[in-house]
């Protein structure tokens, strides 16, 4: 092969290479818009009917029903509205299944108030500089959340469960700003007794604050 042959090749080399990264980068990004589908599409999708954006079933393609529940989405998360699943969305529903699956296991069969009360403490938790920074840390604290341990947090969260998320995120607050709660008659903490001073009762828990 003559030399004028050899760097010829080397330069389409680098050109397809090149060529190549913003294929690469949108793939990484993981960017769901209108006009695309597939299989991640339609988990999207499950998530949005779950919390009540999306009221038709999953089709796997993106339309302007998903593109304007993904804005709904992003607007009542606090997200950059652009009704587009990036990396900061996909991340979102993730932690949003998170905090589902501890209001499930928590919370299971109690009020709808109930439910979103768990889902408060967790968000009030994630905002205090006296817990972890992010919802993985503040679930999965040591003696944070029963469930957590006994495997009840790995159970599929239910509908209302997804729901008592979004309610709770869009700011309604049944416990006034609980950082804690229990139940007096099954609790076998005594830390939870003597540091916390409760504000309200909703069914069989009681929310409480840390006894400065």
């Amino acid at each position: 092969m003559s030399l004028k042959v050899k760097i010829l090749f080397s330069i389409l080399g680098c050109l397809l290479i090149s060529s190549n990264f913003p294929k690469q980068s949108f793939a990484h990004e993981s960017i769901l818009k209108t006009g695309v589908s597939g299989q991640q599409v339609v988990e999207v999708q499950e998530d949005l009917a779950l919390l009540g954006y999306l009221e038709v079933k999953p089709t796997g393609y993106y339309g302007k029903l998903t593109e304007e529940a993904i804005r709904q989405l992003q607007e009542d998360f606090n997200l950059p509205v652009d009704g587009a699943v990036g990396q900061q969305t996909l991340r979102q529903l993730g932690e949003i299944e998170k905090v589902a699956k501890a209001v499930n296991g928590e919370a299971r069969g109690e009020s709808y108030e109930g439910q979103v009360a768990v889902a408060a403490v967790i968000k009030n938790r994630l905002h205090s500089s006296e817990f972890p920074s992010t919802i993985e840390e503040v679930i999965h604290q040591e003696n944070a959340f029963t469930p957590v341990h006994n495997g009840q947090y790995d159970l599929i969260p239910t509908s209302t469960a997804y729901q008592a998320v979004k309610d709770a995120w869009k700011g309604w607050d049944p416990t006034s700003g609980a950082t804690y709660f229990y139940n007096p008659k099954t609790s076998t903490s005594e830390w939870i007794f003597t540091n916390t001073t409760p504000s309200v009762r909703i069914e069989d828990h009681l929310f409480a604050e840390y006894a400065d």
